[in-house]
């Protein structure tokens, strides 16, 4: 037995894990994690890991089909909900304690017992379809920046997949990828709540059907050396340009310099805040957008929520900056002032009450991502997987220990000025290449007075040279990318 926290066992069942979190709760709530993902799509069938999630989490089960399931849950108030990343594929349950016979009744039949319909396969298959060429390419500009910006730099399709792919994907597909990776060996079980004695390991039991298998985790592709910066414009109708860019970093929460660079990073560039210096500089002071953040960790989705979601943990980690849409005439300035900010970032670092300060911060501020029963489960997995302590505790602990001097060689050690992989989303991307490869002045103008400090930088920014030659600036149209 591995204890994880005072009420947190975590219990070998043959290959099997379970993370018990009993309270006080009538709310129930429980996570199924299996250790396998988009990385164990078969080449030509990108979308099978997802695809195969969502049949368990939106598809009927042999007893019962989807639309008698959702009749059955609504008047309890119930839900089942599946989220797939590159090595993690998740299903999460939530119910009263009045009614968890029978929506555990129903959801073991969800996972276990699948109806496998080739309804369910239409529908789920067309909505995956949906959010890759509607949300995705059509009507999310940012998040299509971000995507792209990972594919770029970790040669690895969207985790919903590709659509050439989904297209072609059958049942049979899908079942050969549940017999191959829903299994114990891949499955960490997390119930927290109220429940019955007895009930966890009833769980356990009936989860004991599938088969003990092997860890399904498969060797990640290191990423290849950039030789320099490299410039993708993707073209789409849309009113803005939205940036992203960044690089691979070797930083994990299992990586001893996890937590300094925790700690500069929400100095720079934190999730939403307005408290960050790239929120400060380019939309408080300059007003050229709606919010700039950066992160050293997958965060998809973040125009919606304000914390991430766990269960996306990833052995392979990038550095990047979100540059959310600016106008079209401010595109080039723009990016020249992230640039100008990445490196000031890297050149000064923090000063001793930049530190104290955001160190005090996060020392408050981490305990909010464990606010909800299901988020603390999922972090206990996710620290399963990085194999280190309780996460709040293990950052609180870990930045407790820092100095200034431990933040900066951070920072120096693994971010960087250079060698860059930039996504812009533009609807004129000729214009822009033009103005990108062109390196002349993008003077800034302003509707209202500003600080004279601020106007002499702005004279330094215009005119910073971005030393691009052509074969470094392409252009790829939207529909283009996760094909």
């Amino acid at each position: 037995m591995r204890v994880l926290g005072l009420l947190v066992s975590v219990v070998a069942l043959q290959a099997m894990e379970v993370v018990a979190l009993p309270g006080q709760s009538p709310i129930i709530n429980f996570r199924f994690v299996f250790r396998c993902g988009s990385l164990n799509d078969p080449a030509g069938k990108e979308g099978v890991a997802a695809l195969t999630a969502a049949m368990l989490a939106r598809g009927g089960s042999a007893q019962a089909s989807y639309s008698q399931i959702l009749e059955k849950m609504y008047p309890m108030a119930a839900t089942v909900g599946d989220q797939t990343d590159q090595e993690m594929l998740t299903i999460t349950g939530m119910t009263h304690l009045d009614n968890l016979e029978s929506y555990y009744a129903t959801l073991r039949e969800m996972v276990l017992q699948l109806g496998w319909r080739a309804e369910d396969l239409k529908r789920l298959r067309d909505d995956q379809l949906t959010y890759l060429r509607v949300s995705l390419r059509q009507n999310n500009d940012e998040e299509l920046g971000k995507e792209v910006l990972y594919n770029l730099l970790q040669g690895t399709a969207h985790p919903v997949g590709r659509v050439s792919a989904l297209e072609r994907l059958t049942l049979g597909d899908l079942k050969l990828f549940y017999k191959q990776h829903l299994t114990q060996a891949n499955l960490t079980i997390a119930i927290a709540g109220k429940y019955p004695e007895g009930f966890v390991e009833r769980v356990k039991k009936d989860f004991g059907q599938l088969p003990v298998g092997t860890l399904s985790a498969v060797k990640r592709a290191v990423p290849k050396p950039m030789a320099q910066t490299r410039v993708t414009i993707v073209k789409k109708p849309t009113l803005a340009v939205a940036y992203s860019l960044g690089f691979p970093i070797a930083v994990t929460r299992s990586h001893p310099d996890y937590a300094a660079l925790l700690v500069a990073n929400t100095w720079f560039g934190p999730h939403r805040s307005s408290a960050g210096n790239l929120y400060q500089r380019m939309r408080e002071i300059r007003g050229l957008n709606y919010g700039d953040y950066s992160y050293i960790e997958y965060f998809p989705r973040g125009m919606d929520q304000f914390e991430p979601d766990p269960n996306l943990a990833r052995r392979q980690q990038i550095f990047q900056m979100w540059i959310r849409p600016v106008e079209p005439k401010t595109a080039h300035f723009a990016l020249r002032l992230a640039l100008h900010e990445l490196d000031r970032f890297l050149d000064k670092g923090l000063t001793e009450s930049d530190f104290e300060e955001t160190r005090s911060f996060l020392s408050r501020n981490v305990n909010l991502l464990l606010k909800t029963k299901a988020n603390e489960l999922g972090y206990r997995i996710d620290s399963q997987f990085y194999g280190t302590g309780e996460y709040t505790e293990t950052v609180k602990k870990a930045i407790a220990g820092l100095t200034v001097e431990d933040v900066n060689r951070a920072v120096k050690r693994h971010l960087r000025k250079d060698r860059l992989e930039i996504v812009a989303v533009a609807q004129d991307a000729e214009g822009l290449q033009k103005q990108l490869l062109g390196d002349g002045p993008s003077p800034m103008t302003y509707n209202s007075p500003k600080l004279a400090d601020i106007l002499e930088e702005d004279k330094v920014v215009s005119t910073r040279k971005l030393g691009l030659v052509p074969a470094q600036v392409r252009i790829v149209p939207a529909e283009k990318f996760f094909q």
